[in-house]
């Protein structure tokens, strides 16, 4: 099978200046509208990560620091990541804005070129208009949009898990990426679940025999040295994050707030006691933890590692305690996954189904229901779609893991039944 670069060599060059046409002049408006906003309120997450190597250039307590009023954030990734944060706070303000807000779009491009990648091979010529029709589509998401209206991480991390997993011959050492995203921000470690289930396969498909626990070992091995790293060089910050900040969970924001479209951030909605909250959230973590990661070992010994890759990230957004909504970014491969080849009409129709629900702000259609305060219908189902983003993961997680194998099989047989009266 064709690699990435192989594809790009074949394709007439002229036909790459338009695309990238296409996608700049779709970013634009969107980019404007939130590098213009209030300096206050502008790619506020970006503050967070300047903060962090500003914090370490002056020699002051990481997590003590907090960013300027009326945000006053603070730092709460991983000291590793205050290390790695370091040059973006030896560069000029407005300069780092541009720099990081480009560097998304252009993480969004590689995300889709590889997620994509199954439908991308299928076309000739068109393939470069394909490929930017994908990157504006998947752009315009709501959580794709929240990296660019805060300046957050979470593409760079969604890039480094899937081209660690999907990279047909990596130049780098497969797992260091996925030990890399771990270090940075403790969500994609889910991965390193996905890794060890997979690890000792009888059956790798798609793989050289010993390559998934060589990548295992090598994703722990990464992630416990950027851990160790800090202890190292900045040792009071590292122990101030891994025995203080890391179990406040309030320094990450309001978590009953709408945003929070985790599976723990629903139930706090629910406004029960918090044993009987917590009590729930351990039941449900568990019942969906082990259905995704079976059905996404399932998904990769069927040579599918598209969708065991997104079931895998929707683990990192359902689990995680708190999980705003530009977590999602995990979407773009969740609507690779759906599409496949693009073959099948109804998993196309399936998919834009799901792209066009992850458009439009459901959550926040939710909090003007409840606003109303229409007897039952306001306090339940208001409830309902304040919480649309978090259920469609659920959702997406069983239609991944039932759902599409079974549409797979009958597409496939349908396909075969052809060929023989053919």
């Amino acid at each position: 099978m064709r690699t990435g670069e192989t594809i790009i060599a074949r394709r007439p060059l002229w036909a790459w200046p338009p695309a990238l046409v296409i996608v700049v002049c779709a970013a634009i408006p969107l980019v404007a509208y939130w590098l213009t906003n209030p300096a206050d309120q502008r790619l506020v997450d970006l503050d967070v990560y300047r903060m962090g190597g500003e914090s370490l250039l002056l020699g002051v307590p990481l997590y003590d620091a907090i960013t300027p009023a009326p945000q006053l954030l603070p730092f709460t990734y991983p000291p590793i990541a205050a290390m790695l944060a370091v040059p973006l706070a030896a560069i000029p303000w407005p300069l780092a804005q541009w720099v990081w807000t480009a560097a998304i779009v252009v993480s969004l491009a590689v995300t889709v070129w590889y997620a994509f990648r199954p439908s991308l091979e299928r076309v000739r010529v068109a393939m470069p208009l394909v490929f930017a029709v994908l990157v504006v589509a998947c752009l315009y998401l709501m959580p794709i949009r929240d990296q660019i209206r805060f300046g957050q991480v979470d593409l760079f991390l969604v890039a480094l898990c899937l081209l660690d997993c999907v990279v047909r011959r990596p130049w780098w050492p497969r797992g260091m990426l996925i030990g890399v995203a771990t270090a940075v921000k403790l969500t994609p470690g889910v991965f390193l679940i996905y890794l060890a289930i997979t690890a000792f396969s009888r059956r790798k498909p798609y793989m050289r025999d010993g390559e998934q626990g060589r990548a295992f070992f090598m994703a722990v091995f990464t992630a416990a040295l950027l851990t160790v790293l800090p202890f190292l060089v900045i040792p009071a910050d590292a122990k101030d994050f891994w025995f203080s900040a890391l179990l406040d969970p309030g320094r990450l924001g309001a978590n009953a707030a709408t945003t929070n479209q985790s599976v723990r951030g629903m139930l706090i909605r629910l406004y029960l006691p918090d044993s009987i909250t917590s009590a729930l959230w351990l039941v449900a973590v568990a019942a969906i933890g082990w259905y995704g990661f079976r059905r996404a070992r399932a998904a990769f010994l069927d040579g599918d590692p598209m969708t065991a890759v997104a079931l895998t990230g929707l683990m990192a957004v359902l689990l995680s305690p708190v999980a705003w909504i530009h977590h999602l970014a995990w979407m773009v491969v969740v609507l690779a996954a759906l599409m496949g080849t693009g073959t099948d009409r109804v998993r196309l129709l399936v998919a834009g189904g799901v792209w066009l629900f992850y458009v439009v702000p459901v959550p926040w259609w939710g909090v003007s229901l409840k606003a109303l305060e229409i007897p039952v219908l306001s306090p339940v189902l208001g409830k309902i779609v304040q919480n649309g983003f978090g259920l469609g993961a659920v959702a997406l997680v069983w239609l991944l893991g039932s759902w599409l194998p079974r549409r797979r099989a009958v597409h496939a047989s349908r396909a075969v039944a052809g060929d023989v009266r053919a």
